[in-house]
């Protein structure tokens, strides 16, 4: 639990640079980032494509050094990578010669779990996400949205504070992928965990979102933040909703071109 009532975790001007391969000219990825997520909050982080939002949600993982600023998760700077900050990758990263089940075990036993222990709990995690009968298959056997769910229940078997989240949809077809905004709605409510979402689509971030952090072409600044005062389970058809999707949208759109 944050004290104090302090966020849970805290990006404080966050800039990062990457000096480029080839040429060894430095570019600017993240210009001064600020984000603060509190304790069960739902957060998307949205902003055109390329601009660096997976890089914030790397250096919040602790896989990216910044150049300037920090981040803190309970108050406490962020010095590498740890298992209280769970990410979600687009690309499912599943070890494809393991069950579903042992992909879902694999963090617990790196721990140290016992193994009878270790598959215990990951039983029960494969039923939270709704794969109850196919921890036995392979992930070249199940859908797209199905392997994402092996994803996330590999995530949360380790228990993290946050679930850092990169875009984990953007692969699936439409119908899968709100399929998917619906299920992790339903999570999200029943866990009660702590949430921070990229995306680049507007759309998704004021269907998921308590907050939506809009950020600029790169380099990514905060541009603007909106909260969203839609009740859960929201309607996409809505005359809120659509109102407030095209505010956001042509808000992050002008900005960005103006920057």
């Amino acid at each position: 639990m944050a004290v104090n009532g302090a966020p849970l975790l805290d990006v404080r001007s966050l800039s990062v640079s990457f000096a480029e391969e080839k040429t060894g000219k430095v570019v600017d990825v993240l210009d001064d980032i600020g984000v603060e997520v509190r304790e069960g909050e739902l957060v998307c982080i949205a902003g055109p494509s390329g601009c660096g939002k997976t890089t914030l949600l790397r250096a919040i993982a602790g896989l990216v050094k910044p150049r300037e600023g920090e981040v803190l998760l309970d108050g406490t700077p962020v010095a590498g990578p740890g298992p209280e900050r769970g990410l979600v990758f687009q690309d499912y990263a599943l070890f494809p010669w393991s069950t579903a089940l042992k992909n879902v075990m694999f963090g617990l036993t790196v721990r140290g779990m016992d193994k009878k222990e270790a598959e215990e709990a990951a039983r029960g995690y494969v039923s939270t996400v709704g794969l109850e009968g196919f921890e036995n298959m392979y992930p070249r056997e199940l859908s797209g949205g199905m392997k994402q769910r092996v994803a996330i229940a590999r995530t949360l078997a380790v228990e993290p504070r946050i679930l850092l989240m990169d875009e984990p949809f953007a692969s699936l077809d439409a119908q899968t992928r709100y399929s998917m905004q619906e299920f992790l709605i339903d999570l999200w409510r029943e866990t009660g965990k702590t949430i921070l979402f990229v995306t680049h689509s507007v759309d998704e971030a004021v269907f998921l979102g308590e907050r939506v952090i809009g950020l600029s072409k790169r380099p990514a600044r905060v541009i603007e933040r909106f909260d969203v005062p839609l009740a859960y389970p929201r309607d996409r058809g809505s005359m809120e909703f659509t109102g407030l999707r095209s505010e956001i949208l042509d808000y992050l759109r002008k900005e960005s071109e103006e920057l």
